[in-house]
């Protein structure tokens, strides 16, 4: 499944089969620059790359839409630091 911008909740949400959801919150800064927040897997799908996965589509999405980013959560920052593709874009 692909990942939703719901821009009225601030959230990337990564719809997951048995009806629950993957998200990260961010903070709209200004028009092009978001924080990214908080991310979240449901307690039962943790530990199956579910939360990487996420985070990537997330980075993609927001990158597709022209925005830049600065990681808060530390998961999200981990993330962003292990793949220099994301260097420009996220920080």
């Amino acid at each position: 499944m692909g990942i939703i911008h719901d821009k009225i909740n601030k959230e990337f949400v990564l719809p997951m089969e048995n009806g629950t959801k993957a998200k990260v919150s961010y903070v709209l800064d200004n028009a092009s620059e978001m924080r990214l927040v908080h991310s979240e897997v449901p307690l039962a799908l943790r530990g199956k790359g579910i939360g990487k996965e996420l985070v990537l589509k997330t980075f993609e999405q927001l990158t597709e839409e022209g925005y830049r980013a600065k990681a808060v959560c530390g998961y999200v920052r981990h993330i962003a630091k292990r793949d220099p593709k994301w260097s420009g874009i996220i920080g």
